[in-house]
């Protein structure tokens, strides 16, 4: 059965019998617990016990309501004030106001109506200011870096202090990485513990969006502005004001759109299309690519001048390949989170199915290997995953490994690993298939295992 949240309320008053009525009408309802005080002093005494709001009588013998009110409020800061007078003054509520008072009430017989009403109010937005907090919380734990950004290579480790120094300044970050190495899951840690994270997260794909509709995409236009244009729109760079703006394959964005891109960037105002009037924007940038930008620029298909506007702190990712045992750490980490959410018994992976997760390429990276745990949950009929489970999408190796400008040593690491993968990490077979002895292959998964 579901409990209502009890609310503290404080009663401040030196006389004894409006003491007596105030504490009256508000034990009425049960959910209150009323304490009642003749002065301040005492009342301040208890302010340890955290009321969540307190009625301050402004002639108080020992102290007077301004001077209580600020004691009050730079101890309890969090606690909703009424102030309640035998007279009315238009400076004295101005001053009240101005120091944090919720409100402010002349003493009365007919106060309480007027009081229970005020304090419905009080307890709604006090409930609706929880609520927004354990929002804050829940999206600021589930984005928390050092539980989801699994990995203990050194080559990964490499990020976290990268991370810190981003989430502790304003820098623009450019994030850099193959696809599905989780470029936007880092955009995502640094805004939701950084200054901004009070503002919105806007994620941008810019290879995702017809060349030309970006414009409208990211600055907004005005209704008429072109055929379709039925109504106004905002753009994305407004819709992440005081929040982030993450610009997703940046790479991919026109040249043409580039040059308005910087312009933004540089004057922090935004033109919507069809207008001519300016928008002062403030969101922090956060752009990434699985590109070269440094070739890019090279080949005149991304502008120079915005390549350093953008390269402020710079975060790579490297490929789940290169990353040794962190494929197991996060395909357990996989298997974990997809038992809960479906109500699994937790399942673990075999020494073969290991095997076969270290000798693939993963060239859709931790996104595709998220994919094949999640699958390979589902296949398995016991609650060991074993090798079989484990179904890799077709690709063409041959060419993806000649296109690569390697030394012979990875060269002959891709291929044992691979030949490996396709006979399910059974060593013995895969030393066959290749003519070579198992120690060189144990050798190999022993210094990946080492990073």
């Amino acid at each position: 059965m579901k409990t209502t949240a009890i609310t503290r309320i404080f009663i401040v008053e030196d006389d004894d019998w409006y003491r007596e009525f105030l504490q009256y009408i508000l034990s009425l309802n049960p959910d209150h617990e009323v304490s009642a005080f003749a002065s301040g002093r005492e009342m301040l005494e208890n302010l340890h016990r955290q009321p969540h709001i307190i009625t301050v009588d402004y002639h108080l013998p020992d102290i007077n309501g301004s001077e209580l009110l600020t004691r009050i409020k730079e101890q309890q800061p969090d606690s909703d004030c009424i102030v309640i007078s035998e007279q009315h003054s238009i400076d004295t509520v101005v001053e009240l106001l101005k120091n944090g008072a919720y409100d402010y009430f002349v003493k009365s017989k007919d106060i309480r109506d007027k009081l229970l009403n005020t304090i419905e109010k009080i307890k709604e937005q006090q409930q609706l200011k929880t609520k927004i907090w354990e929002l804050e919380r829940e999206v600021e734990q589930k984005y928390d870096f050092q539980k989801r950004l699994i990995g203990a290579h050194p080559s990964f480790q490499k990020i976290f202090p990268l991370l810190q120094k981003a989430i502790s300044s304003n820098i623009t970050v450019m994030i850099s990485g193959e696809t599905g190495t989780g470029k936007e899951e880092i955009a995502k840690a640094i805004h939701y513990h950084s200054k901004q994270k009070k503002g919105a997260f806007v994620a941008v794909n810019m290879s995702a969006i017809p060349k030309d509709l970006a414009e409208s995409e990211l600055f907004g236009h005005e209704k008429g502005a072109f055929t379709g244009a039925l109504q106004s729109r905002t753009g994305k760079f407004e819709e992440a004001n005081d929040g982030t703006l993450f610009l997703d394959e940046i790479a991919d964005m026109d040249i043409a759109l580039q040059a308005k891109l910087l312009r933004v960037l540089q004057e922090r105002e935004v033109v919507r299309v069809g207008s001519n009037k300016p928008i002062k924007i403030n969101c922090r940038i956060i752009a990434a690519t699985h590109r070269n930008l440094t070739a890019e620029v090279k080949q005149n298909r991304f502008r120079e001048d915005l390549f350093f506007r953008l390269y402020g702190l710079q975060i790579h990712l490297p490929p789940l390949r290169e990353r040794g045992t962190d494929c197991i750490l996060l395909s357990q980490y996989f298997i974990r989170q997809f038992c809960k959410e479906n109500q699994l018994p937790t399942k673990k992976l075999s020494s073969e199915a290991q095997s076969k997760l270290m000798a693939y390429a993963f060239p859709g990276n931790v996104r595709e290997l998220k994919s094949v745990i999640e699958l390979a949950v589902v296949m398995a009929d016991t609650e060991t995953i074993q090798a079989d489970n484990l179904i890799f999408s077709e690709s063409n190796f041959e060419t993806e490994l000649l296109s690569q400008e390697l030394t012979l040593e990875l060269y002959e690491k891709k291929i044992i690993l691979h030949v490996l993968g396709l006979c399910n990490g059974n060593v013995q077979q895969a030393a066959d298939r290749l003519n070579i002895g198992k120690s060189t292959i144990y050798r190999l998964l022993n210094r990946e295992k080492e990073g």
